[in-house]
């Protein structure tokens, strides 16, 4: 006797009767009253809701809904699928058996013993294209492991400049530590160097907002007016790259849209960098810049949450600060040449930000005799960008200032970098 709902038998409609030919080979082997029935649009959805352990589908001639459903499924169904029809031609054959059917059988042979017959080839069949997909999935999980293990391995070995071993027994450490296999290790420290990668590129936009503002009204100021149009085309093409690589990127909804903000407010900026050059078209340069410098936090923020590791965070503050530095020239320079009132407010609390980011950097883990030596050259060359801001009003200060903002976009790309590939961040 079949247990309840254990067999499934799709008919062609919902209406159709249970075949004379199938209720006889059934004989007493199953109480029809409990019998799952379904249609060949209804027979997947059927079999998981009952769960059937057999499926027998009785189709004197198999219609297109049939192959269609099988098709649905890619050839894997939950469980052993038979075929009652009459003859079918050669190639139908191969594609039934391709689309799941694991046993067939001629209508007109149908008796309690053929029946049996083919459920017990179906189930054997079944079991063993079970086994070897289990196997097949098994062999594709490995080589996918190996692949991210190599690829992790060579990130390790790149970034913190160290022996393959070395780099497979910090792998290995942290999947025993972390209670994950060596593959998901492996790929979680490749998409933490890809999101920390990211939230570089989206805050480099922040300082080159800034940057290509400051080297204008270095321009228009007459400061080393050859080098500050070298600087404004690298920038320009930096900024345009760093697009190119974001958008390259599976963001989420938010990051997407955060780029797209972005985008946007830089096209702004590069038209207005494109007008002939007055007092009244920085002042629309400066508007711009601010409108992308906001759209670049924005777009950075929601890379950092996507990102999901706190670790993550001390690379935005670090980026950030070359940001300020930029900044912190651009506005001096306006508030010197054009007596920009805003800019000059501005001074004060930007000095206090960097100030206070610093000190969070310097007490921050996350850190090395590299790093160390890093941010105590960047305070440093802090304390000559301040002085230089202080003598504003002098060619000496105004020169100083533009030589130290540079010089601490130099070393804080270097510090972000050294965050970017820490071994914290890496195998948070």
């Amino acid at each position: 006797m079949f247990a309840v709902n254990s067999l499934l038998v799709v008919l062609s409609t919902e209406s159709a009767g249970l075949p004379d030919a199938l209720r006889q080979a059934l004989g007493g082997a199953v109480d029809f009253s409990a019998l799952g029935r379904a249609t060949p649009r209804t027979l997947r959805s059927q079999a998981e809701a009952l769960g059937s352990r057999e499926i027998v589908v009785f189709m004197p001639q198999p219609v297109e809904e049939l192959l269609d459903a099988l098709a649905a499924g890619c050839g894997v169904l939950p469980c052993p699928l038979s075929l009652v029809s009459g003859p079918l031609a050669p190639d139908l054959h191969e594609k039934l058996a391709a689309l799941g059917v694991n046993a067939w059988m001629a209508v007109e042979s149908l008796d309690a013993r053929s029946l049996d017959a083919l459920l017990g080839r179906a189930r054997a069949r079944w079991a063993r294209e079970s086994a070897l997909r289990t196997e097949l999935d098994a062999l594709r999980t490995r080589f996918d492991e190996r692949k991210w293990i190599d690829r992790a391995k060579g990130l390790l070995m790149s970034a913190r400049g160290i022996g393959e071993d070395e780099a497979f027994g910090l792998l290995r450490g942290a999947a025993m530590h972390a209670n994950l296999r060596l593959g998901e290790v492996s790929r979680s420290v490749i998409e933490a160097s890809r999101w920390a990668d990211a939230i570089n590129r989206a805050g480099q936009l922040r300082m080159l907002s800034q940057r290509l503002v400051r080297l204008a009204a270095q321009a228009l100021a007459g400061i080393d007016a050859k080098r500050a149009r070298v600087l404004r085309t690298q920038s320009t093409e930096r900024v345009q790259d760093n697009f190119v690589h974001l958008a390259s990127l599976e963001l989420d909804e938010a990051g997407a849209q955060g780029l797209g903000h972005a985008r946007a407010a830089w096209n702004a900026l590069e038209a207005a960098l494109a007008a002939r050059m007055s007092p009244q078209a920085m002042a629309e340069i400066d508007v711009r810049a601010e409108a992308l410098l906001l759209a670049a936090e924005v777009l950075t923020g929601a890379l950092e949450t996507s990102g999901a590791r706190r670790a993550l965070r001390i690379v935005n503050i670090c980026g950030r600060q070359r940001m300020r530095a930029q900044r912190l020239a651009k506005d001096a320079l306006l508030a010197a040449t054009l007596s920009a009132s805003a800019s000059r407010e501005r001074l004060a609390p930007i000095m206090g930000e960097f100030e206070a980011a610093l000190l969070e950097l310097d007490q921050a883990p996350l850190s090395s005799p590299e790093i160390r030596a890093a941010l105590a050259s960047a305070r440093d060359e802090w304390l000559r960008l301040v002085r230089g801001v202080r003598e504003i009003d002098s060619a000496e200060g105004r020169a100083a200032l533009v030589r130290s903002s540079d010089a601490l976009v130099e070393t804080f790309d270097q510090l972000t970098a050294s965050y970017e590939h820490s071994l914290q961040v890496l195998m948070s």
